[in-house]
């Protein structure tokens, strides 16, 4: 392997000239840098990044944690891969940085998050994305003050930079086109109520109901999922959520559901009640899995979820603290998806409206 005094020795110049070409830090002729650049080319010699780090004190290595890899993609609840498209995101905003991506996989285990960021410390990261499987609040070690952390589909009490999903304008954009679509009884079917994505969401959806004008009912707002590894309990907690809104009195037109895993046990729920999709009633979900939402049938409506996006912007967050730019916002930064629309959704007739026989206007 070549070393900068074979470069210099080559191109009959000293080291110190070497490296000033390399490093762009000081005016070397210009036939000198070309005859250097030349020699570099045919020896085929690398900069020790090493030694360059320990110069500019910058290392150009970002550390991401992440659960994702070690997931089992064989079992049907880890179908979405939430976290992983958070990583994908990273990667992508990464290319272009000139910074080297280590990435360290948690398996899963919240006590391997401390030894993870020590080890990345050590190898003098400038800075560390830390991914979470779920909007919801983590408790993480201190960093050094010459790393910067941006956490990624979560937050912590300390008020560490952060990047989170939208939550509430996500249920609020699907609420609001199933309304625009005639729909005004709409049951609600969350995912457990102490999640923070339930809690912004139930938010979201009284935000549509009140800007129609719509009464909100309480008894269409239903928990629909427990959060259990345990298929069995959970098709038991959503039988009896789908049971207890459909045996209202007026019952709902459409169903929301806390995700599209929740909307695709659903479907197999409601087909053996006998109830037609979208004919008898409209289904919808949530988070757009492609995986699920275009091969249901019919195509599930669902409001995305934007992980991709939230993992570009987590990065560019970060390269910006790096950076020690004026601009890093104090509160988080909320990323919103659109709604996509499938064929699970019906649109009810408009209802009409006449002239009665003293002139008022009747439905």
């Amino acid at each position: 392997m070549s070393t900068i005094y074979d470069v210099a020795k080559a191109a009959g110049v000293s080291p110190k000239t070497v490296s000033r070409v390399l490093n762009g830090d000081a005016p070397v002729k210009a036939e000198t840098a070309k005859i250097v650049r030349q020699v570099i080319a045919e020896l085929g010699y690398a900069p020790s990044s090493a030694a360059r780090a320990m110069r500019s004190n910058k290392s150009g290595l970002i550390g991401l944690i992440t659960g994702a890899i070690s997931v089992d993609t064989s079992q049907p609840d880890n179908s979405g891969l939430p976290d992983l498209f958070i990583v994908q995101g990273v990667q992508k905003a990464m290319e272009s940085s000139g910074k080297t991506l280590l990435i360290a996989d948690s398996g899963g285990r919240p006590d391997r998050v401390a030894d993870l960021m020590r080890t990345f410390e050590q190898h003098r990261v400038e800075g560390i994305v830390y991914v979470a499987d779920h909007h919801r609040r983590v408790t993480l070690p201190p960093v050094s003050m010459q790393t910067r952390l941006v956490l990624a589909n979560c937050y912590d009490d300390r008020g560490t930079p952060c990047v989170l999903p939208h939550d509430r304008k996500g249920q609020q954009m699907l609420v609001a086109d199933l309304i625009s679509r005639g729909h005004r009884r709409i049951a609600y079917l969350t995912l457990k109520a102490d999640m923070d994505a339930t809690r912004l969401r139930t938010q979201g959806y009284r935000d549509a109901l009140a800007a129609a004008e719509i009464t909100f009912d309480p008894a269409l707002v239903i928990v629909g999922g427990i959060g259990t590894t345990d298929h069995d309990a959970e098709v038991q907690v959503l039988w009896d959520a789908i049971d207890r809104v459909l045996a209202l009195d007026v019952p709902p037109t459409v169903i929301c559901f806390g995700n599209d895993q929740m909307a695709m046990r659903a479907y197999g729920i409601l087909r053996s009640r006998g109830v037609s999709l979208p004919q008898d009633i409209s289904v919808a979900g949530y988070d757009n899995y492609r995986m699920i939402t275009q091969t249901l049938y019919p195509t599930l409506t669902s409001a995305e979820l934007p992980y991709h996006a939230m993992g570009v912007r987590a990065t560019q967050l970060l390269l910006r603290m790096i950076d020690d730019a004026a601009d890093v916002p104090d509160a988080p930064v909320l990323v919103s998806g659109r709604v996509h629309l499938g064929q699970s959704v019906r649109t009810l007739p408009t209802p009409i409206t006449k002239l009665t026989s003293i002139g008022r206007m009747t439905q």
